[in-house]
């Protein structure tokens, strides 16, 4: 997978959030074989990046940063943060994550367009965070999106895809990949996305509150994998009744008299056998 000129290795993408301890953060890191972490720009020290309470678990040669606009109530604010994470040494990278209900933090879909409009003209390398409407997903890519991010359901939910057909429609018409973000809630849902198409998924609260995250991580990597070579190898029709697997063609059907004679011999060989 190709984003921004970048060729990723990884098709899962890991948040930094919530987790229990630093410790188990890292070794939940390394089990999901991840190469893109993505962080809110507004929980890291932008002043003392090096000796960030996140980014000092992180050794930045070997991951690429994805900074979050979480909090952003609008394209100004979105593009501030992102220009300030930029500025800080951070990335060129951002995801665009504007919410504008606090309840439901669903993304506003007019101000995450209008910031990924100015991002990309500043040179950003942009990743928005988006509904699964498959208008707005394409509408996203003509502005210069690198990548969208549709969510299977809001954030933190654990809901899985609430409306996979719209999923399905969006990985038809989009040219970049279609990184499934928030809403995730088991290696299932994962296998799922990959299997309609998705290019990745991003995941944080069901890796950081598993009962053990450096497991799910791992399912969560596998299930990535597997997902996506189910979705090459092609999956089989699906019917409405069934249908056997031995076919029929060639199969040779005893007469009436054969049946009835071994029916004969096996009846007499039953009757000789101490």
């Amino acid at each position: 997978m190709v984003i921004g000129g970048k060729k990723l290795r990884s098709r899962f993408f890991l948040g930094t959030g919530r987790f229990p301890s630093p410790s188990v953060f890292r070794q939940a890191l390394a089990a999901s074989a991840a190469e893109v972490v993505t962080f809110a720009v507004r929980r890291i020290n932008l002043d003392y990046t090096e000796d960030d309470a996140i980014l000092q678990h992180l050794d930045g040669d070997s991951y690429m940063f994805l900074p979050n606009t979480s909090g952003a109530g609008n394209a100004d604010e979105a593009v501030r943060i992102a220009k300030l994470a930029r500025a800080a040494g951070l990335s060129d990278w951002i995801k665009v994550e504007i919410s504008a209900n606090p309840r439901t933090l669903l993304p506003d879909p007019i101000e995450t367009l209008r910031a990924t409009e100015r991002l990309v003209k500043e040179g950003f390398v942009v990743l928005p965070y988006t509904s699964d409407d498959p208008i707005l997903c394409k509408r996203l890519e003509e502005a210069g999106a690198a990548a969208v991010m549709p969510g299977g359901a809001p954030i933190g939910t654990g809901l899985g895809l609430l409306n996979p057909y719209n999923l399905g429609l969006i990985v038809e018409e989009a040219r970049v990949p279609i990184i499934v973000d928030a809403g995730i809630g088991s290696a299932a849902d994962i296998v799922q996305a990959m299997e309609l198409g998705a290019s990745g998924i991003l995941a944080n609260t069901p890796v950081a509150k598993a009962q053990d995250p450096v497991g799910m991580a791992y399912a969560m990597r596998l299930a990535v994998e597997a997902g996506r070579l189910s979705y090459l190898s092609g999956r089989i029709a699906k019917r409405r009744y069934a249908s056997a697997s031995s076919m029929e063609e060639g199969v040779s059907t005893p007469h009436a008299g054969v049946a009835e004679s071994s029916a004969a011999g096996l009846a007499r060989a039953k009757s000789e056998t101490p």
